[in-house]
């Protein structure tokens, strides 16, 4: 009896390599995962960004307080195309992301003559108010803050602008491309007038 029980778990200790050779290898016969978000290569865009603000908000909850972020981004090509895009989440990182995304979704073209803006404008959104005025070459962009930011990713050069009324950045960068919005070139003055040249 003890010797047919030695036979058995010989025989079974011999067998268990040759089941383990012939049984695939974990993953074998599988599809590999595509690659996470995160690990693709970002496609590099012509569009160059830059984060004005990012606010953080918190709730207090029954297990403590739970924060989140909102982060104004603003994209441009340097080249009279801008736009602006506010995104929300519960990761500074993911807002920046969710904000960027946004932006170029709305993006503006900007009429310039030359380095500068076409024409005087004001704007105002709640009780921010800005004022953009043409300046001449060599003058550079004199803005502050967040205007100072569209101003340059728009690829406006030669520029004098002043943030009125409220500092608040959010209100301040929206005043500004309700401005931008009013903006008219040339050719689209003398279309409304209906005049072929001046």
């Amino acid at each position: 009896m003890a010797n047919e029980i030695e036979e058995k778990t010989v025989a079974q200790a011999e067998a268990a390599p040759r089941s383990e050779e012939a049984r695939p290898s974990r993953g074998q016969g599988r599809r590999e995962r595509p690659p996470r978000r995160e690990e693709r290569e970002e496609v590099q865009d012509e569009f160059e960004e830059r984060v004005i603000v990012v606010n953080r908000s918190s709730k207090t909850v029954k297990g403590g307080r739970n924060f989140s972020f909102g982060a104004l981004v603003v994209v441009g090509d340097k080249k009279g195309r801008v736009g602006m895009g506010f995104g929300k989440a519960n990761e500074a990182s993911d807002a920046i992301r969710k904000g960027g995304e946004q932006a170029r979704r709305y993006v503006m073209n900007v009429p310039m003559f030359g380095s500068t803006v076409s024409h005087q404008v004001e704007a105002r959104f709640c009780a921010a108010r800005v004022l953009i005025k043409p300046a001449s070459s060599g003058t550079g962009v004199v803005a502050g803050g967040g205007m100072r930011a569209v101003l340059e990713l728009a690829g406006i050069q030669d520029v004098l602008a002043k943030a009125l009324g409220s500092n608040n950045q959010v209100n301040v960068v929206k005043a500004t491309f309700e401005a931008l919005k009013k903006l008219r070139s040339k050719a689209d003055v003398l279309a409304k007038r209906d005049v072929n040249a001046l």
